[in-house]
């Protein structure tokens, strides 16, 4: 990764400017909200990396959370409801998208919001240090993504988290090489307007259906009714560049940073792209194991280069303890344990469902409010029991097994009362599968 002159540099930060002056991005309206969003706010959430991270769950009252790159401040609405109590800061080059950002979180009533039109350079100007930073479709425009993540941490707290993110080489390819044809045209040579996304339709469609650059880059949706925005931020796009997961971690290092996780890190899963996991060839089954998580990141997106983005956390080095996942705790462990339901269920429509499910005896399809890896995913209504304390307040664990232990005395086969420890460890298997799944937190 290499700098390009600062003359580029300067040329081509001016063009991105004026794209986005003139393109606000996104383009959602005004009255539009992510409130219903569960998926993103989990994402948008500092309860999620600080607990992957820590496996510790903490308050978001009183953090101060930037929005890097705020753009037309959808992402930073989506930071607002996600974090209640949270000071939201945005920065944009694009003063237009700094206008549009102050006047969304105005019109839905965020008072502790504030938007400067400010590049990341200039960050120490605000005399703010920040317990998150989400730098969202940002980082991929900068000639050197590293320089782009020293300068937020320069201003991230000792146990800050940073949320940024690539565009991925593979992935990306062929509007990459549909950029590169558009360059040579001249139509990126300044701010492309409504001539150029005209004369940028006009050519893919003129291809055969069959010309693989068309099969590979071409959608009918950008012929419809956002057909600038999709041509603006993908054929025209000003900067855009892709990287790989190699480049990915060079970047996080040589900012003096530490990986924490792929934001979307149950879709990263290198085992579920077997057929028969647990039945590899020979060679596999020795090497795997023995693979770094870079590597087998790497690995993943050399297989199956499905992701857009190489969506990541991370924060200063040697910051978190080390963690212990749940199937290495013994039993003083789970005796001690505290249990939390992830913050972002807390909705009426998952404790109506829930408590629906537990009345009408049905089984509860979680995965209809929350699928980190798009999978099904369904609780027992005798087990979902479990869950309903949860909407009210964490609860131990002894506490959840108790309950367990109440409702359900008898074993349902030999009709025998259910010994303590047989509840537990049912009570420590669920709660298990829904804390890999996010469902759950569960602390010690």
């Amino acid at each position: 990764m290499t700098a390009q002159a600062p003359e580029d540099k300067a040329e081509l930060l001016e063009k991105i400017r004026q794209q986005f002056d003139s393109a606000p991005y996104p383009r959602a309206a005004l009255d539009e909200s992510p409130k219903d969003d569960i998926n993103s706010l989990y994402i948008h959430n500092l309860v999620t990396p600080y607990y992957l991270r820590n496996q510790k769950v903490i308050d978001t009252k009183g953090k101060i959370i930037l929005d890097a790159g705020c753009g037309s401040g959808w992402k930073s609405m989506s930071l607002a409801l996600a974090n209640p109590g949270a000071k939201i800061v945005g920065i944009d080059i694009s003063a237009e998208s700094v206008k549009l950002a102050q006047q969304r979180l105005q019109y839905h009533g965020v008072e502790d919001a504030e938007f400067h039109a400010l590049s990341l350079e200039d960050l120490p100007k605000l005399g703010m240090e920040f317990d998150y930073i989400n730098c969202d479709e940002l980082l991929y425009l900068f000639p050197n993504p590293s320089q782009a993540l020293q300068a937020m941490k320069k201003v991230l707290k000792p146990e800050g988290i940073i949320r940024s993110n690539l565009h991925c080489k593979f992935e990306r390819q062929a509007f990459f090489r549909v950029q590169e044809i558009f360059r040579m045209m001249g139509l990126m040579n300044e701010n492309p307007r409504e001539l150029e996304i005209e004369i940028a339709v006009e050519t893919i469609k003129a291809l055969h259906n069959n010309v693989p650059l068309k099969v590979q880059a071409w959608n009918p949706s950008f012929e419809g009714e956002d057909k600038e925005e999709n041509i603006l931020m993908n054929y025209l796009f000003q900067g855009d560049k892709g990287y790989s997961i190699r480049d990915m971690f060079a970047a996080i290092q040589d900012a003096g940073l530490e990986f924490t996780k792929m934001v979307r890190w149950l879709q990263w899963e290198l085992m579920n792209l077997f057929k028969e996991p647990d039945n590899l060839p020979a060679f596999l089954a020795m090497s795997l194991p023995e693979l770094s998580e870079e590597e087998r990141l790497y690995l993943f997106q050399l297989l199956n280069p499905k992701h857009r983005l190489l969506d990541f956390w991370c924060g200063h080095p040697d910051v978190a303890a080390p963690l212990a996942p749940l199937g290495e705790w013994n039993s003083d462990d789970w005796e001690n344990a505290t249990v939390h339901l992830h913050p972002q269920l807390r909705t009426p429509n998952f404790r109506q469902s829930l408590i629906n499910s537990v009345t009408e005896m049905k089984p509860f399809v979680i995965s209809e409010f929350l699928s980190l890896d798009g999978s099904y995913t369904s609780i027992d209504s005798s087990k979902a029991l479990c869950v309903v304390p949860l909407l009210e307040k964490p609860q131990a664990m002894k506490i959840l097994v108790e309950r367990w232990r109440q409702v359900r005395p008898l074993d349902p086969v030999t009709l025998k009362y259910t010994e303590y420890k047989q509840t537990f460890n049912e009570t420590q298997r669920l709660i298990t599968g829904l804390e890999s799944l996010g469902y759950v937190m569960v602390e010690r």
